[in-house]
C-alpha cells in the first residue's frame, strides 16, 4: 500500500526541545484521550502485557451531554471479557425501541427486542461511569499508566517517524517516548490536527441543543422522538431525568439565542405538550448545551508511529448515537491486529493500515445510513413545508429490522480476540 505523508507534518522534533522537560516517560503504547475508545484500547492492551499510557486532558472524566448509550454489539464484547454482568450492576436503564410520534401517528424506527443477541436493548449508562469502570478494571496491571491533567501539546518526531508526545501538566512540561502512539483524542483531536490529516467532509443539516428536565416515575421509559413542523425533539430516559435533544436547523442557534429562553420553551411545549409542567426548571442558557452536528473521515487514519481512532478518525453525527460503539470497536481490532505487533516490538506501517482496512467500510456505511435518515427524515420536517412520513424503503418488510441492526449491531461483528 502506497503511503502519501503530508509535506510538513513529520518535521524532527526530538532535538532541543523549546521547553524545559520536567521527566520522560517510555512506554510501548501512548494512548491520548480518554473517551471509551482510549479506555476500552489501553484496557485491551494492558491485559496482554504490553505496556501502556492513557494520558486524558482533563481532570477527571465527569463531562455532562456525551454519549450515554451502550449498544448490543458493546454488550457483546464487554461479555466477551468477563465485564458485562458487573457493568450492569451500575445504575442504568433499557431502551427497547427507537419510537417516533407526530400529531398524527407513531412509527417504530428501531426495534431492538428482535435481534438474536443477549442484549436486546440499548443500554443508558452515564458515560463518566462507564470509563470510571473501565479505567479501574485496567488499574490491576501493572503495566497500565493513567495520566490525568495531560494536556498533549506536541508529536515528537524522528526521521519521520512518529516517537511520543509532549504534554503539559502538573509541575510543568512532561515527554513520553512509544513505539505507537495512539490518537483517541475526540472530535476535535489534537493530534489530527498536528499530523495535518486530511478529512472528507459532509455537512448535516441540524445542530443540536441538550438539555435535562425531571422525568415523572410513571411516563414511558427508553426513548421517543416527537416530530412536529419544523421541530423535532428526542427524549432519552435518564431514570430521574430526560434528556432532551432539540434539533434545530444548521446555523439556527445564534437566531435561537436572539429569541430568548422563553422561546425555546415555548417551542418545546407545542411538540412536547405534557412537558409544559416542568419546564420551569430551565432558566438559564447555562443549562444548554450546543453541538455543531459534524460528519467526517480522514482519507488515511496513520502516520509512520501514529494511529487515529474513533472520533478522531470518524466524526459521527449524533443520529442512531453509535459515536462511542464504533470507538469502542475501532479500539478492539485496533488491539486485535496491534498487540502481536507491539509484543514484537516492532509495529510496521502495514500493521496500521490494517486497522483501517477493517474499519473504514463500517463507517463508511455507517455514515451513509445517518446521512440518509438526515436528508430523508430530518431535513423534510425541520424545513416545515411537509407532514412527516417515514421513507418508503423503512416500510418494506426485508428492511425493517435494518436500521436496528445497523444501530445495535454495527455492519460487522467485531470480537475480541
Amino acid at each position: 500500500m502506497t503511503t502519501h505523508l503530508p509535506t510538513n507534518a513529520l518535521a524532527d522534533t526530538t532535538v532541543n526541545p523549546a521547553h524545559e522537560i520536567v521527566d520522560q516517560h517510555t512506554t510501548d503504547c501512548c494512548i491520548v484521550g480518554g473517551g471509551p475508545a482510549g479506555v476500552v484500547l489501553a484496557f485491551l492492551l494492558a491485559r496482554q502485557g504490553i505496556s501502556v499510557m492513557l494520558l486524558e486532558a482533563h481532570k477527571d472524566f465527569d463531562r455532562d451531554f456525551r454519549g450515554d448509550t451502550i449498544h448490543p454489539s458493546v454488550m457483546q464484547i464487554m461479555e466477551e471479557l468477563n465485564l458485562s454482568d458487573r457493568l450492569l450492576q451500575l445504575p442504568h436503564t433499557k431502551m427497547r425501541q427507537i419510537q417516533v410520534k407526530t400529531p398524527q401517528d407513531t412509527f417504530t424506527l428501531a426495534d431492538f427486542s428482535h435481534l438474536k443477541t443477549n442484549y436486546p436493548y440499548i443500554t443508558m449508562l452515564p458515560q463518566v461511569k462507564f470509563l470510571e469502570f473501565i479505567t479501574q478494571e485496567a488499574q490491576q496491571y501493572p503495566n497500565f499508566q493513567l495520566v490525568m491533567g495531560a494536556n498533549v501539546q506536541e508529536l515528537i518526531t524522528e526521521n519521520g517517524v512518529v516517537t511520543g508526545v509532549r504534554y503539559r501538566g502538573g509541575g510543568g512540561w512532561h515527554e513520553v517516548r512509544a513505539m505507537l502512539t495512539v490518537g483517541a483524542d475526540g472530535r476535535h483531536s489534537k493530534l489530527r490536527q498536528m499530523g495535518e490529516f486530511a478529512s472528507i467532509e459532509t455537512s448535516p443539516p441540524m445542530d443540536i441543543l441538550w438539555f435535562r428536565l425531571p422525568r415523572h416515575p410513571q411516563e414511558f421509559d427508553g426513548g421517543m422522538g416527537r416530530f412536529a413542523p419544523g421541530h423535532i425533539v428526542a427524549m432519552l430516559d435518564r431514570g430521574t431525568e430526560w434528556q432532551i435533544a432539540y434539533v434545530i436547523p444548521k446555523g439556527g442557534y445564534q437566531k435561537l439565542r436572539t429569541a430568548g429562553l422563553e422561546e425555546l420553551k415555548k417551542s418545546i411545549v407545542e411538540v412536547v405538550p405534557e412537558l409544559s409542567d416542568r419546564l420551569y426548571t430551565l432558566q438559564d442558557w447555562s443549562q444548554v448545551a450546543f453541538l455543531s452536528v459534524e460528519s467526517s473521515r480522514v482519507k488515511q487514519w496513520y502516520l509512520p508511529g501514529l494511529l487515529l481512532i474513533g472520533d478522531a478518525a470518524h466524526i459521527m453525527s449524533p443520529v442512531g448515537g453509535v459515536g462511542i460503539n464504533y470507538a469502542i470497536q475501532d479500539a478492539v481490532v485496533a488491539a486485535n491486529v496491534l498487540s502481536q505487533p507491539l509484543q514484537n516490538h516492532q509495529v510496521k506501517l502495514s500493521d496500521l493500515a490494517k486497522v483501517q482496512r477493517q474499519r473504514e467500510l463500517p463507517t463508511r456505511i455507517i455514515q451513509a445510513f445517518q446521512t440518509f435518515i438526515q436528508k430523508r427524515v430530518f431535513a423534510p420536517v425541520l424545513s416545515a413545508n411537509q407532514t412527516f412520513q417515514p421513507p418508503a424503503l423503512l416500510r418494506l418488510p426485508i428492511l425493517r429490522d435494518l436500521p436496528a441492526r445497523l444501530i445495535a449491531l454495527g455492519v460487522f461483528p467485531v470480537h475480541v480476540k
